[in-house]
């Protein structure tokens, strides 16, 4: 370390400069981190609150945007339920609506019928849950919109009036748009296209003659693992555990395949550059280097000091770079989706440091190769 901290201090603008790249990748490394996560809270935040194991879908359908495609009739989510190791099957119904609420403002929703008393039924923070006909459930972040518990909302085309009785427990968002979640009856009675003008009633429920949802919600019994080919087979259908469920949301696959390709390339760009930079430092002390060697310093001696070094810079810039990126996150525009979450920074920042080190160890293994002959004016 001795080397490695007086070069250091000597060298004062030349490693600043480096630093200050390095606190810039981590800057964009937080960013990323914190847009990709915004984008999953803001594309499937109502699907990852679902305590469902796995998704059943009509055979054949494309899986892009597979919740609005797919169409199941009961019989098939009865089958389901009979499957061993399915603890519970559940019809979910999903479909996207524009409206209007009480003062004019117009309201995009993504319209999740569940049945009222199954475990789909969202937890609320404020208000009751889901049980009156006409009743929904939404998403806190529509309180931005000026959503309270009582407004009417009035569907497009229709003129159907549902009344907000109860808020989500945090973001509840499907394909960037908040959810509304309502009986799955008064759902059917929307999709079908019979829903009257103005609040819908019981009446218009046992007059309806719709015996199908989008989705089969599937909860698996605690600790088994349950063959979704069988079931499949049995119901003519295409299921998904619901990871693998989350990319047959609009957009969501695209989206978040894009922001990990580049942030691959800023982990290889970080490493890149951090090599380039010690590697153009090393032939610039290979003298000194080659004083030490003929001093009798071992070269694993050298091989750590210059690594010490590296990881210094790295290591301080870096988390120089994760303040400020930090910083800028807590005023990003209300309108962009950004989250920041520990798990996905802390990956970010480990992977930038850890790269950058690997950049930094290929780019001084040249020291093992200094001559000190070189030193001593051998090659003259």
């Amino acid at each position: 370390m001795f080397l490695a901290l007086r070069e250091l201090a000597y060298a004062k603008g030349r490693f600043s400069l480096m630093g200050a790249v390095i606190a810039l990748i981590a800057i964009l490394s937080v960013m990323l981190s914190g847009m990709s996560a915004g984008l999953v809270n803001d594309g499937v935040s109502g699907l990852k609150s679902m305590p469902a194991s796995a998704f059943a879908f009509d055979e054949g359908t494309k899986t892009d945007n597979a919740f609005s495609r797919s169409m199941l009739e009961m019989e098939q989510i009865d089958i389901w339920s009979g499957q061993p190791g399915i603890q519970s099957a559940q019809p979910m119904g999903s479909s996207m609506a524009n409206g209007v609420i009480n003062d004019g403002a117009q309201v995009d929703v993504a319209l999740f019928g569940v049945a009222s008393d199954s475990f789909l039924s969202p937890e609320v923070s404020e208000g009751s849950r889901l049980g009156k006909v006409d009743g929904i459930v939404v998403s806190d972040t529509l309180r931005k919109e000026g959503v309270e518990l009582g407004t009417v909302l009035t569907l497009d085309r229709l003129d159907t009036q549902l009344t907000v009785i109860g808020f989500t427990q945090g973001q509840a968002t499907f394909g960037h748009v908040d959810v509304a979640y309502l009986p799955l009856q008064t759902w059917q009675l929307i999709a079908s296209g019979r829903a009257p003008e103005g609040a819908p009633t019981q009446n218009d429920i046992d007059k309806l003659d719709f015996d199908y949802a989008s989705v089969a919600a599937l909860q698996f019994v605690p600790g088994s693992a349950p063959s979704l080919s069988d079931g499949d087979a049995a119901a003519s259908t295409t299921s998904m555990e619901l990871s693998e469920a989350l990319n047959a949301s609009p957009g969501y696959q695209a989206e978040t395949t894009t922001l990990n390709m580049i942030q691959t390339f800023l982990y290889a760009i970080c490493a890149l550059v951090v090599g380039a930079f010690f590697s153009v430092w090393t032939i610039q002390r290979k003298q000194e280097i080659a004083v030490m060697r003929a001093m009798g310093a071992p070269v694993g001696y050298l091989l750590r000091d210059g690594i010490a070094q590296a990881a210094i810079l790295l290591v301080g810039f870096t988390f120089i770079g994760l303040a400020a990126g930090l910083g800028l996150g807590v005023f990003m525009p209300t309108g962009v989706p950004f989250s920041l979450e520990g798990g996905p920074i802390a990956v970010a920042t480990g992977l930038s440091i850890a790269l950058g080190l690997l950049g930094a160890a290929v780019s001084i293994v040249r020291i093992a190769k200094v001559d000190p002959l070189t030193a001593l004016g051998g090659n003259r």
